[in-house]
């Protein structure tokens, strides 16, 4: 469910993120899962699945291993079972999203990766277990792959991904206001991500830069859907 915060204020969350490898910053949450590209191409099944909460870093390290293996980029939603490109597949791949695909689009797919001697690299917020498939070859084919789950950052980690979300935004902000964020907020990527994005349409709106000050009343807004941020108090 979004937030009604952002209902209330019109914030554009169009943003261009860096997905370079230098920017992933490695903590124990993610460690696993950069454990497992660093194994590439020996993948159980010559394929991989890394699933965690929204705004994790599951794109980023996913567009990492897509420039190093040259992979071709696919959103899982837009997967039909009727593109005949499924079967002719020759390259490496990434499906975004691999548990809102069509099921036998993304046999297809596997099958058309596997039998071209590729990788196949799949995001999805859940574990593979928590899917809802429906065909027996897709589910024992999918289980049958490397698993990497991301968790919930420290806040060292929180710190950079805050970092990330305002460069992204080509927003200048002191360390001192993302340490005073991370010290109230709630600790979750998504929360950072909607912090940002709320933060970055206040200081536009009011001409302002994002200080500590900005960063409180902000704090106080999220209080309406976010009550672990407000029981924190300066």
């Amino acid at each position: 469910m979004t937030p009604k915060l952002l209902h209330q204020l019109p914030i554009d969350l169009t943003v261009n993120p860096a997905y370079s490898p230098n920017d992933f910053v490695i903590a124990p949450c993610n460690a696993d899962a950069m454990a497992w590209l660093g194994q590439w191409p020996d993948w159980p099944g010559r394929g991989l699945v890394i699933y965690g909460p929204p705004g994790c870093g599951k794109s980023h390290l996913a567009r990492v291993w897509q420039g190093h293996a040259e992979a071709r980029l696919i959103s899982g939603a837009s997967l039909h079972k009727n593109d005949p490109g499924l079967t002719s597949m020759s390259s490496a791949v990434v499906v975004e999203e691999a548990d809102r695909a069509n099921e036998r689009a993304l046999l297809n797919l596997y099958n058309a990766v596997v039998e071209a001697r590729e990788t196949i690299l799949l995001t999805a917020e859940t574990n593979p277990p928590c899917w809802s498939m429906v065909l027996p070859d897709l589910a024992s084919r999918i289980m049958a792959l490397a698993t990497a789950g991301i968790g919930k950052p420290d806040d060292s980690l929180l710190q950079a991904v805050l970092v990330k979300q305002f460069s992204d935004r080509q927003l200048h902000v002191g360390a001192e206001v993302v340490v005073y964020l991370v010290s109230r907020m709630e600790r979750s990527f998504a929360a950072a991500r909607e912090m940002v994005a709320v933060l970055d349409e206040m200081a536009l709106d009011g001409q302002r830069s994002v200080s500590i000050s900005l960063a409180r009343e902000a704090l106080a807004k999220f209080g309406d859907f976010h009550p672990k941020i407000a029981e924190t108090q300066d």
